[in-house]
């Protein structure tokens, strides 16, 4: 990963198992920067418009295997990070990434691709500041996301890997993997470990207290909104 001591800005991405709670405090971080008058700027996982068509179509055929999923999220991160995260990073702002590369190291490895091979294709990846990652037990996790979901979808629930033919089986099976992967990377990369058990405010409070640090000399939004 390219070190972001080269870039003035400052990069947060959160990263967890489904069902971490990582998305709820990524966006209320992102809230609370912009109304401390901070210019930041979000980037999600699988959203860049160069493959989205691409993933779709993919996806509804049950076209994608392993590489071929890996190498388009590599795409859709290389894409992004040249559009949505270097460019704010060069101009001393805040960016918040919900999910970065340690996504494609958890979920990648987990469906069988090399570790080294999918980190290379990472290697223009920027060092974050801060990476956090939301600690929950794999059943607390699987609890949360059956709650309201009448439905996983294919790919979702891991259902190309043959683990299992009943959705639900084959979805906890492949969370568990991944969380594993993610145990595995804590040291490796530094995380930053949040208990995503504790209530949702006291897991802000810590997060935005191991922000506040890094936010000396950040640009700030002259109207107090971000850009």
């Amino acid at each position: 990963m390219r070190p972001i001591s080269d870039l003035p800005g400052k990069l947060f991405v959160v990263e967890g198992i489904d069902g971490s709670g990582k998305s709820t405090q990524m966006h209320l971080l992102f809230s609370w920067l912009q109304s401390q008058g901070y210019s930041a700027f979000f980037s999600e996982w699988n959203s860049s418009e160069l493959v989205k068509r691409t993933t779709k179509r993919g996806k509804d055929r049950h076209l994608l295997t392993p590489t071929t999923f890996s190498l388009i999220h590599a795409t859709d991160f290389a894409d992004r990070t040249e559009r949505n995260i270097v460019p704010p990073l060069k101009a001393g702002a805040a960016v918040l990434a919900d999910r970065y590369a340690f996504t494609a190291f958890a979920r990648d490895v987990a469906r069988g691709c090399h570790p080294e091979w999918v980190r290379e294709l990472y290697d223009i990846a920027v060092e974050p500041t801060v990476a956090f990652y939301f600690r929950v037990p794999l059943e607390v996790a699987l609890s949360r996301i059956m709650v309201g979901r009448p439905e996983l979808k294919y790919y979702e629930a891991g259902l190309d890997m043959g683990w299992s033919d009943d959705p639900y089986e084959s979805f906890r099976i492949f969370q568990g993997k991944i969380l594993e992967e993610y145990e595995k990377m804590v040291d490796e990369f530094h995380f930053t470990v949040i208990d995503a058990t504790l209530p949702i405010p006291d897991q802000q409070e810590q997060v935005r207290e191991i922000v506040r640090p890094h936010l000396d000399k950040l640009l700030r939004s002259p109207d107090r909104r971000g850009f």
